[in-house]
């Protein structure tokens, strides 16, 4: 079964994961799943001696499916945001265009309109806003107030082809900071697939390591393949750290 099926099977499970329980890897995301295929090989061995605590063929066989489930909800979220910082990117090239043609057409639009209550008021409501989705707001509605005040626009000698570049931008933009902005959304429903993945694993790869180290308490040759040794590895180096600090 591919990491594709293995999502698909397990989809269920995760949508079922309450939301208070998901939470983000502590560990990165390609160590923990080679542990849990580590793990899938040395439980196998160790399968009879594991039934006695409760650790069934089934929850064994489970770990290779959850763990391929995981890789592939990595893969999509990091695909996700890979898409998204090139939006951000793209976002940081181009919103400063966008910004000056904005300056350049309340600037015009304040001469042109001056003698219009009216007008001046919907270029001061245009002028008092801010942020990015307001900048692309405001080159829409400036295109479209432009188009409909051409008139009073040619006596100012205006470029009436900067209304159809704003508009155009706008355009563009729209769906470049809808990317940019999904980054920065805590809710990013790829992530979120990610961290309920993670959960489903760690889940089964704690019981099968509880049990591992209750029935092999005795015999360290055993217990050895029940221990991350990521976090091993990291709390050798804190304490190697420490004492050369000390």
């Amino acid at each position: 079964m591919n990491n594709s099926n293995d999502l698909v099977t397990v989809q269920a499970a995760l949508d079922a994961i309450p939301a208070g329980e998901v939470k983000e890897p502590s560990i990165p995301v390609e160590a923990f799943i080679q542990e849990a295929e580590n793990l899938t090989l040395w439980a196998s061995s160790d399968a009879a001696s594991l039934a006695v605590a409760g650790i069934t063929n089934e929850m064994i066989q489970q770990l290779p499916v959850r763990a391929g489930a995981l890789r592939e909800a990595q893969s999509l979220w990091f695909n996700d945001r890979h898409t998204q910082k090139q939006a951000e990117k793209d976002w940081q090239e181009q919103s400063p265009a966008a910004l000056d043609l904005r300056d350049e057409l309340l600037h015009a639009f304040s001469f042109a309109f001056r003698k219009d209550s009216q007008l001046r008021g919907r270029v001061s409501a245009v002028r008092e806003g801010y942020g990015n989705d307001d900048l692309i707001q405001d080159l829409n509605d400036l295109a479209v107030l432009g188009r409909e005040n051409t008139a009073l626009l040619s006596l100012i000698s205006f470029d009436e082809s900067l209304l159809h570049q704003a508009a155009d931008l706008a355009d563009k933009l729209a769906p470049v900071l809808a990317l940019a902005n999904g980054s920065r959304q805590k809710g990013n429903e790829a992530k979120i697939l990610r961290d309920r993945a993670y959960v489903y694993l760690k889940e089964l790869v704690d019981e099968i390591r509880l049990a591992g180290k209750y029935v092999f308490r005795k015999d360290p040759e055993r217990l050895v393949g029940y221990v991350s040794h990521y976090w091993k590895r990291k709390r050798g180096k804190k304490k190697e750290d420490n004492e050369t600090t000390a």
